[in-house]
């Protein structure tokens, strides 16, 4: 055991070359690394069943009994790997604590992104055999990688911040540090632990090992939209990665009118999408949209006078467009492994697969109602799963939105047609449209005026206190 430490924790991200650095920590005598300890979806590794006895249900249940476990009876020093969407309950406590070892992998946010879509191509994620070797080329997209860019930083900004405050350091170490001997021992120093490597782990090897450029069937199209990137807006963390905020890209403004949406996920997005078009008689491609912060300022400075506007939706339906759309459903957007997660831990009487012809109203309304059951434990951060953007709180993502701006107009939904045309007269338009109000149509073999009834209404009216008591909502419909 540590004279310095009595656990470790290991923040990476996938693709960082966490599962190398946590060989060679393994390497080391009286070192234990137990995997991904806090993944929302298995515990330590996809094929175990426990970490020193505790199970993932158990861990679920108290999370903070885990990371005692594994300081008290690992024997010498253990400790574990965890990134930004891990249980979020234990993340506090982990950084409050100055006998919890910090160690920072980092890696170049390109190169870790080609790497995550080509091992989405390839399926394969560990490389031990070069022979074995799965070759692909990644597809990249600039708004993916942008909001996979704003994950990291919000993440490392979240870490540097909390030891700054609690006045503790970090051992960083980079992706090319992992293949410094001396870089590892000196890790064993810090960590107070007396063994040292002879050798680095020889059994991974590195799987993409070709410049970014040729990894990539795209390459001028990521090179263009780096260049988005405000190189300038130097992050605070060690390898100075820009920081970004993470809705500004899904921002969208009118061909000529100077008029912006901020959408909220889970809204009315598509048909105020439309109105837009319409304002200006465009067609979809004439938006504006994948703004950076700097883009957007560009624009706000072009359109003296401009304003912008967002549109909120009564809790009930939002969260049954989130279902239905997120979770329901296994098509493209949909979240597959929190689907599972839901299935195997919390227990919603979800299909396995998509809902098919035997999939009736009951079961519609018995699976929503569950998930209503599960938004209320995971928004007040009882769960291991991430509170997504398209269930978050509206009053949460309106803060959100303001740490970079907020909308001159909040409108409800079912006000649309009277206030979007309103704000349009506002800034100069003689005859704005009005929003079509169109029938929203659920990815689902039913809509929620079929199930609704005042249990639903109860259940979401405790998930989402803060938004019934902030916006004054009633009764759905």
């Amino acid at each position: 055991m540590s004279d310095r430490f009595d656990s470790f924790v290991v923040f990476a991200e996938m693709r960082t070359g966490s599962n190398f650095l946590e060989a060679n920590l393994n390497a080391l005598e009286g070192v234990t690394c137990h995997g991904e300890a806090f993944n929302p979806h298995f515990i330590g590794y996809p094929n175990a069943s426990d970490i020193l006895g505790v199970t993932q249900p158990e861990r679920e249940a108290d999370p903070l009994h885990l990371l005692q476990v594994i300081r008290d009876d690992t024997p010498g020093l253990g400790g574990f790997r965890f990134f930004h969407d891990h249980d979020p309950r234990v993340l506090q406590p982990l950084l409050n604590d100055a006998r919890v070892a910090k160690i920072v992998l980092t890696r170049n946010p390109v190169e870790s992104y080609v790497s995550w879509k080509i091992a989405q191509a390839t399926g394969q994620w560990k490389l031990t055999n070069v022979s074995k070797r799965k070759d692909a080329q990644a597809a990249f997209d600039g708004a993916e990688f942008e909001a996979h860019l704003a994950r990291l930083q919000d993440f490392q900004v979240t870490l540097m911040s909390a030891l700054q405050v609690s006045g503790q350091t970090a051992f960083y170490v980079a992706y090319e540090d992992l293949q410094s001997l001396d870089v590892m021992n000196g890790l064993a120093k810090w960590l107070g632990v007396p063994a040292r490597l002879g050798s680095l782990d020889g059994k991974l090897k590195r799987q993409n090992p070709e410049p970014v450029a040729e990894k990539v069937a795209n390459a001028a199209e990521m090179e263009c939209a780096l260049s988005r990137l405000d190189r300038f807006n130097l992050s605070r963390t060690p390898n100075f990665e820009p920081r970004r905020g993470p809705v500004v890209p899904g921002y969208l403004a009118a061909a000529e009118t100077p008029l912006l949406y901020m959408p909220i996920n889970s809204g009315p997005t598509g048909a105020v999408q439309r109105w837009l078009c319409a304002l200006d008689g465009v067609d979809d491609g004439k938006l504006t949209g994948d703004f950076s912060q700097k883009s957007l300022r560009q624009w706000k400075r072009a359109r003296p006078g401009h304003r912008s506007f967002t549109v909120i939706r009564h809790p009930l339906a939002r969260a049954h467009e989130a279902f239905c759309s997120r979770i329901l459903s296994t098509g493209p957007g949909s979240f597959g492994r929190i689907r599972k997660t839901l299935r195997r831990v919390h227990g919603l009487p979800l299909p396995e697969g998509a809902p098919g012809p035997d999939y009736s109203l009951a079961q519609h309304r018995d699976a929503f109602a569950a998930f209503l059951i599960f938004l209320k434990a995971n928004l007040a951060g009882q769960t291991a799963v991430r509170v997504d953007g398209h269930w978050a709180s509206q009053a949460h993502c309106l803060q959100g939105m303001a740490e970079f701006t907020l909308p001159d107009m909040i409108v409800r939904e079912e006000e649309m047609a009277v206030y979007l045309p309103a704000l349009a007269m506002q800034v100069g338009h003689a005859a704005p449209p009005e929003p079509k109000a169109e029938p929203h149509q659920d990815p689902a073999p039913y809509a929620l005026a079929d199930i609704y009834d005042a249990a639903l209404e109860a259940l979401a009216r405790e998930a989402y206190q803060r938004d019934y008591l902030m916006f004054g909502f009633g009764d759905w419909g």
